[in-house]
C-alpha cells in the first residue's frame, strides 16, 4: 500500500526552518517562522508563565482526561477576554466557547462545523493568507474563494477586490477574516474598511471566521478586538478562532479556543453537540497543562498585569524594528523603495521581494525569509539587522 504514496511537498515555513537548522553557516539568520524572538535572538518564557507552571507544579493538579470542550472556567474566561467582561452577546448566553489544541485546531473545527450545518461551501480568503490555511479549511470540505489582499503595488490594502469577488458568493459561503496583524502581509484594514466590509457580511449573509491569532499584538488585548466586539453585539453568526501561541509564547503548548456566536434565539444544544462530535473524532480533548497556565494567568491579577506588560514590551520592540529596519534600507537603497513597511502592523511585513529575490537571500547572504516576501520581524535584533538590511540592499537595489 504505501508504495503508491507520493513524496508529499514540504510545509512553505517548516520545510525552510529544516533547512535553515542544517546551514553550516555561523552568521545565518531566522526571519521565517512565526515566533516572538528577543534582542538575543531567543524565544523567551514570560515571566507570567514561569511563575503560573511553578503554582501549578505545586498544586499538582490531576493528569486525568480534560471534559471533550475544555474545563468550563477556562472557556467563559476567554470568552471574556475576546469579547469583553460585559459583552451583550455572552450576557444573553450567545456564545459558546470550546478549548482548542491552538488556533489550528479552531480553524478546522470551525470549518467542519460550517460544512456540517451548511453542506459543502466555499470560503473566501485573502490572497495572499497563512500558508496553512487553504489546506485546513479544504480538508474540511470547503472551497477556497481567494480575493486579492493588496494593491498591484504590493503596498497596501485593495478592499475593492473582495467587494468584487463578494458578487459571488450566496448565503451561508464562509469568509475568512485576519482580525489583527495580517499574516503574511501585516497589512491590516481601517476602521472604515471593516464598517464596509462587515456590512456586506451581513447583506450577503455570509459566515465570518475570525483568525485572532495575534490578539494584543497590534494595540492592546481590548483595542484589538473592537471590531469583532462590535460585529458580534449585533444579531450576528461568527466564529472566532484565538490562540496563545504568540501573545503568552505558549507555542510548544498548543492552546487555543474557538468561540460561537449565534444569533438571538438560536437554539445552542445543536451547536454544543456538534462541536462535541467533531472534536471527539480528531482528538478526543484538549491538552491540559497550557489551559491551566493561561486560566492562572487570566484570573490571578499580579500575573495578569505582568503579562499585560511583558506582551506590550514585545510589541514595542516589534514596532522598534520595523522602524529600525525602514530607515536601514531607505539609507541604502532610497527613502521610497521600502517606506511602506512603517504601515504594517504585527509580527510581519510583505516586503515585495520576489521568490528568487528570497531565494538569492538564503544562498548568498544566509538571510532567510520565504518565498512569498514574507519577513519575521520579531527576528531582526542589533546584532543582524545590518546583515538582513545590506541583504535585502543587495537584492532589490532602488529602482530607476
Amino acid at each position: 500500500m504505501f508504495e503508491r504514496l507520493a513524496v508529499a511537498p514540504p510545509d512553505p515555513v517548516f520545510g525552510l526552518l529544516e533547512d535553515f537548522r542544517a546551514d553550516k553557516r555561523t552568521h545565518k539568520v531566522n526571519l521565517t517562522v512565526g515566533v516572538y524572538q528577543d534582542e538575543a535572538g531567543q524565544t523567551p518564557v514570560m515571566q507570567c508563565v514561569a511563575e503560573a507552571e511553578r503554582k501549578l507544579a505545586e498544586q499538582r493538579a490531576s493528569k486525568a482526561y480534560l471534559p471533550i470542550d475544555g474545563a468550563a472556567s477556562y472557556n467563559r474566561f476567554l470568552a471574556r477576554l475576546l469579547l469583553g467582561e460585559q459583552h451583550s452577546a455572552v450576557a444573553a448566553g450567545r456564545t459558546v466557547t470550546l478549548h482548542t489544541p491552538g488556533g489550528t485546531g479552531a480553524l478546522r473545527i470551525a470549518s467542519d462545523l460550517i460544512v456540517r450545518a451548511q453542506g459543502k461551501r466555499r470560503i473566501l480568503m485573502s490572497d495572499p493568507t497563512w500558508a496553512n490555511h487553504p489546506q485546513i479549511f479544504t480538508a474540511a470540505g470547503l472551497e477556497p474563494l481567494p480575493w486579492r489582499y493588496l494593491n498591484a503595488a504590493g503596498t497596501n490594502v485593495d478592499v475593492e477586490s473582495l467587494l468584487e469577488t463578494m458578487e459571488q458568493t450566496r448565503p451561508g459561503d464562509a469568509i475568512l477574516l485576519h482580525t489583527i496583524c495580517h499574516n503574511p502581509t501585516g497589512c491590516d484594514w481601517n476602521r472604515e474598511q471593516w464598517r464596509t466590509v462587515l456590512g456586506e457580511v451581513q447583506r450577503r449573509e455570509l459566515i465570518p471566521i475570525f483568525d485572532f491569532a495575534y490578539q494584543g499584538f497590534g494595540r492592546s488585548i481590548d483595542a484589538d478586538a473592537e471590531i469583532v466586539r462590535e460585529f458580534c453585539a449585533g444579531a450576528n453568526e461568527a466564529l472566532i478562532c484565538s490562540s496563545f501561541s504568540k501573545n503568552l509564547g505558549l507555542y510548544a503548548e498548543r492552546v487555543g479556543s474557538l468561540t460561537v456566536v449565534s444569533r438571538p434565539g438560536a437554539a445552542l444544544p445543536p451547536i454544543v453537540s456538534q462541536c462535541k462530535s467533531i472534536v471527539r473524532t480528531m482528538y478526543s480533548t484538549p491538552p491540559a497543562h497550557g489551559g491551566r497556565i493561561v486560566e492562572l494567568v487570566l484570573t490571578e491579577p499580579a500575573l495578569r498585569e505582568s503579562w499585560l506588560a511583558e506582551l506590550a514590551t514585545m510589541r514595542e520592540r516589534i514596532d522598534q524594528m520595523r522602524t529600525r529596519l525602514v530607515a536601514e534600507l531607505a539609507e541604502r537603497v532610497g527613502r521610497d523603495e521600502f517606506s511602506f513597511v512603517a504601515g504594517q502592523r504585527g509580527m510581519f511585513s510583505y516586503s515585495g521581494l520576489s521568490a528568487d529575490q528570497a531565494r538569492q537571500l538564503r544562498d548568498d547572504h544566509a538571510v532567510y525569509i520565504v518565498d512569498s516576501g514574507r519577513i519575521n520581524v520579531a527576528g531582526l535584533n542589533e546584532k543582524n539587522i545590518d546583515q538582513v538590511a545590506n541583504a535585502i540592499a543587495a537584492v532589490a537595489p532602488a529602482r530607476v
